[in-house]
């Protein structure tokens, strides 16, 4: 077939990029055409994503597409990170900009949310983990606190639903997104609205339930004049961005066969998890916290988040704010120069969720957990990347007692795959082989979803095998297994203090 260019709009909590798959019936390459910074903004106290910011460098890279292609672009799609939304009053006013998920308002909801509704019940109506910024606290935070825009709002879109909004003027909630609420219930495939009446959230602002692969059309006119994509689609992809990276983990199943893999999208968050037939809700997954979220292709992505990168990558932020400058091969250098497995911290504490300080908050924890405190900064990444890399080895025991079976491979996709002593850890740690790669596998998984919808691939099997044509997977062999046990006895120890 000729060669044809799909779009991704890949947004993530640190980063959007806009990236081009071309696409020619057996392999599909990436090509970056515009790319832009996203952090948040306080204001008065409050984090907030800077909505019309973000909006303007869709547009600027929905031209760059433009020009790069001549206008010949068959679909595009966005993804982003999960939970965060905004809200429209009458006339599609928007309200504000969208809080973001690390502000403080939902600390301390879950025992005023519980009072109201038991933990147990909320998870049988949704399956999902328990996370403080999940959309259903965000919103009963708002009802505490007697917000007027949840009076004043008529509809709730979720990141990648306002976005499709703006291009196309329709407005839908896409189901990957959607199951990331805590209001969505995964066994019906509905919005669990009896929940929202128990909180007296109001069940208006809910929107109609979109698969992803489904076309909203083209792009609003000015839009398609402004960037020259007059005869581009835009088509929803896993809109929530772990769906999209599940969707290009390079694996093959066995038909029928209990997958023997699972998979981990690495970034600034880990999901760690395993790709189900149909969700798992029972009390020994409420018990781990575990999440069913929707995937692609109707699968059901029963998983864990794990604080990822987020600990490196606020490290650096702090020591360059004290006027350092160093680079990310920086930190791999100090790291690798640091004697492994003295000091560990549980990667999920919630003081390590936004504090201020990084490092000083990991030593804190380690003084507190009567370690030896790391005494350098390469300690402190050291002691950060082994932890996260430990967290795995328990959520992988837990993956197979859930899945049935014994995972033989990890699949570790998206930019955390970049830090190869990473990858290494892991395989150390989880005594497991680690295939890392590709890359960007959001923005593929993005792309390969729009591919499936336009007809030129068949299914997701099939999305998979172009994949693993088109992209160098790394291999990682476990190492050194006695340290590792015995610092995984240590780790246990650090958790149950």
């Amino acid at each position: 077939m000729a060669e044809k260019a799909y779009l991704a709009i890949d947004i993530g909590a640190s980063s959007g990029r806009h990236v081009l798959g071309f696409f020619d019936g057996s392999k599909i390459r990436l090509e970056e055409v515009y790319r832009f910074d996203n952090a948040p903004v306080e204001v008065l106290g409050r984090m907030h994503w800077d909505l019309l910011g973000q909006w303007t460098h869709v547009r600027q890279g929905l031209a760059a597409a433009g020009v790069k292609t001549r206008g010949q672009v068959v679909s595009a799609g966005v993804d982003t990170w999960g939970v965060d939304f905004g809200l429209l009053g009458r006339g599609d006013e928007l309200l504000g900009n969208p809080y973001h998920y690390r502000d403080a308002r939902t600390n301390g909801i879950f025992e005023k949310a519980f009072a109201r509704v038991p933990r147990e019940e909320i998870f049988r109506l949704t399956g999902l983990q328990f996370m403080q910024f999940n959309t259903l606290f965000q919103l009963y935070a708002m009802k505490l606190q007697d917000s007027p825009l949840l009076e004043a709002a008529e509809t709730m879109l979720m990141m990648p639903d306002l976005f499709h909004w703006l291009m196309t003027g329709v407005k839908c909630n896409e189901m990957t997104e959607a199951s990331t609420s805590q209001f969505y219930n995964p066994l019906t495939g509905d919005w669990a609205t009896d929940l929202l009446k128990q909180f007296d959230l109001p069940v208006r602002i809910l929107g109609r339930l979109t698969q992803p692969g489904t076309s909203l059309g083209a792009l609003q006119k000015h839009l398609a004049d402004e960037t020259g994509l007059a005869e581009t689609q835009v088509v929803l992809p896993g809109t929530h961005d772990t769906a999209s990276a599940v969707l290009a983990v390079p694996a093959a199943s066995r038909p029928g066969a209990t997958p023997d893999w699972c998979y981990v999208s690495l970034g600034t968050w880990a999901l760690m998890g395993v790709e189900a037939p149909r969700p798992v809700v029972n009390d020994r997954v409420l018990e781990l916290n575990f999440t069913n979220e929707g995937g692609v292709g109707g699968t059901t992505r029963l998983l864990k988040n794990i604080a990822g990168l987020w600990l490196v990558q606020e490290c650096r932020r702090a020591w360059n704010a004290a006027g350092g400058n160093f680079s990310w091969e920086d930190l791999n250098r100090l790291s690798a120069a640091a004697k492994p497995l003295q000091s560990f911290v549980n990667p999920d504490a919630h003081e390590l969720l936004a504090p201020r300080d990084m490092p000083e908050a990991i030593c804190a924890f380690c003084r507190r957990a009567g370690q030896p405190v790391p005494d350098d900064r390469g300690a402190i990444l050291r002691c950060a990347l082994e932890s996260i890399a430990l967290k795995f080895r328990q959520v992988l025991g837990w993956c197979e007692e859930l899945n049935g079976g014994r995972v033989e491979t990890i699949h570790i996709v998206g930019g955390g795959t970049q830090n190869r002593q990473f990858c290494q850890m892991a395989a150390d740690a989880c005594g497991r082989r680690v295939m890392a790669g590709p890359i960007e596998a959001t923005a593929t998984g993005n792309l390969m979803m729009q591919a499936v919808a336009a007809g030129d691939v068949a299914d997701i099997a099939q999305a998979r095998e172009v994949v693993r044509r088109s992209f160098t997977v790394e291999e990682y062999a476990p190492q050194n297994p006695a340290a590792w046990d015995e610092a995984y006895a240590r780790f246990q120890r650090v958790l149950a203090s």
